[in-house]
């Protein structure tokens, strides 16, 4: 018996190729995968493994060109994440990360790094409705884990300077997790 060559089958894997070979499809593939993947709270790092911020001495500028030294985030809750408009996962966790700064702006420091022009990131915040402050740093930093080689990347740090939370890859930051994490640094 000989199979048909059109089957349901074929027809499904065809197009799953097509919607990942054509570039105007594929971001957006690429960024439903990544809001699945982004369900997923970050882990807590180990009270024993956390690295600890002993240098916030970094300059970087916000889209209107002001200066922004991280000292400023010294002895502060820090929620410090390293992006970019073009990449699925991040633009994946991004909402989660607004509803975040919606809920903590006026308690925790929110730092949103990205390396592209401002005019890019100043049309992105504009589409997406996104209202947190970016930062294009101005020179390296003096921590050697904010040298990021993959985004996106974010750290929760402590008033301490203690790193809660290390995650590579997009998450669900604004889940209830990460919302009795930061609580209960609020407390300490």
């Amino acid at each position: 018996m000989k199979k048909p060559l059109f089957s349901l089958k074929n027809i499904v894997y065809l197009a799953i190729v097509l919607i990942l070979v054509i570039p105007s499809s594929r971001q957006f593939v690429q960024i439903q995968i990544h809001k699945g993947l982004a369900l997923f709270a970050p882990n807590v790092e180990n009270e024993t493994d956390r690295v600890q911020i002993n240098n916030y001495n970094w300059n970087l500028i916000d889209l209107d060109n002001k200066v922004y030294n991280f000292r400023q985030a010294e002895n502060k809750i820090v929620l410090i994440s390293f992006w970019a408009t073009w990449c699925p996962p991040c633009i994946a966790e991004l909402p989660s990360m607004q509803q975040l700064y919606e809920t903590y702006k006026d308690k925790i420091e929110f730092v949103f790094v990205s390396n592209e022009k401002p005019e890019t990131i100043k049309a992105f915040m504009k589409k997406n409705n996104y209202s947190f402050k970016v930062y294009s740093p101005l020179d390296a930093p003096n921590v050697e884990l904010f040298k990021v080689n993959s985004i996106p990347r974010t750290f929760l740090i402590n008033q301490k300077g203690d790193v809660v939370i290390d995650k590579n890859g997009a998450a669900n930051w604004n889940s209830d997790s990460v919302k009795s994490i930061i609580n209960k640094l609020l407390k300490d």
